[in-house]
């Protein structure tokens, strides 16, 4: 009996998640390159494994198939927009997840890359290491809009961050929280009118199809030209070419991603911009974070392989599916 293990901060960290999966009586195979696994590189070593616990690998429905002692795919994270839920639902496949397990780390990212771009942080840095002491002028958070796309776990945690720095906070959602809206004075936008009012917009929101370039050349010139843009989400939310123009042409003043559309992104234009902040997909990456998201992840797994229903199934329908 075996389980894949493919995210790589999951193999890399020591803790109870791989402590559990060590006395779990199940072979652990280990992801052998050092990034997320591509479909052909799946379908080789899905092929003999009872479950598999993912990182932001390719699984499609050729994945699955090729899998046919598989009874589990354990996400390793919350989105789950790599993976192929009708193929796996069709097949009997229970796709799990970690909800409420990175977004304080993900939070805190997003207030960092804030502060950076609204004081130059990292062109600060570049520019002392050069041997100068040359300065730029930033700006504050203080009484500034924090615009947010999405309502969820994240969101929540960086609207009451971005509130202790005295942010004004609107929110585009089709869940609008109306306790939250009190404790923290949201106020409830369409994306359109909340292009046009914040100083800073961070994305928060799952990705779908129908979100493909959810922010492209329309939405980059509705927003103010002092504005900055903040991805912490999905790399295919953001028409990266649209937002290059943007920075270039001064349609907003910079932007700050941690997602990319293809990772990694070192040869990306984007990158060599003075107004452009890019990070490695590190959102969840913190020791708290890994050590949650993980043992929450191999907990997912043994409780399906051993017939159990756990908590966090992302496609409930499977259960009206036999393998």
């Amino acid at each position: 009996m075996k389980i894949l293990v493919t995210a790589r901060s999951f193999i890399k960290t020591p803790g109870r998640h791989k402590e559990l999966l060590e006395q779990s009586g199940y072979q652990v195979v280990e992801n052998p390159l050092d990034r997320p696994l591509k479909e052909a590189e799946m379908v080789e070593l899905i092929r003999d494994m009872d479950g598999a616990i993912l990182g932001l690998d390719e699984v499609t429905a050729k994945v699955i198939e090729a899998g046919q002692q598989l009874k589990v795919l354990s996400r390793y994270g919350v989105g789950v927009d790599k993976i192929d839920l009708r193929a796996a639902t069709a097949a009997g496949v229970v796709v799990t997840n970690a909800p409420g397990t990175n977004h304080i780390a993900v939070a805190e990212l997003t207030l960092g890359l804030m502060l950076s771009l609204a004081r130059r942080i990292p062109q600060h840095d570049r520019i002392v290491k050069d041997g100068s002491w040359e300065r730029v002028r930033g700006t504050e958070l203080a009484g500034k809009t924090l615009g947010i796309v999405g309502l969820g776990w994240i969101s929540r945690e960086v609207i009451r961050r971005a509130s202790a720095f005295g942010m004004k906070i609107v929110v585009q959602t089709g869940y609008p929280d109306e306790e939250l809206a009190d404790d923290y004075g949201v106020e409830y936008l369409p994306l359109e009118d909340l292009l046009k009012e914040a100083d800073f917009i961070s994305l928060h929101c799952a990705f779908s199809p129908e979100r493909a370039d959810l922010i492209g050349e329309r939405e980059l010139r509705a927003m103010k030209p002092t504005s900055y843009l903040i991805n912490t989400a999905r790399g295919e939310l953001v028409d990266e070419e649209a937002l290059l123009r943007a920075l270039q042409e001064g349609w907003i003043a910079g932007a700050a991603m941690d997602a990319f559309k293809e990772e990694p992104a070192t040869a990306s234009p984007l990158v060599g911009l003075d107004n452009f902040i890019a990070t490695p997909h590190i959102g969840a990456a913190t020791h708290e974070s890994i050590l949650r998201m993980g043992t929450l992840a191999v907990e997912n797994a043994l409780q399906v392989l051993r017939g159990e229903r756990p908590p966090y199934v992302v496609n409930p329908e499977v259960y009206k599916k036999s393998r």
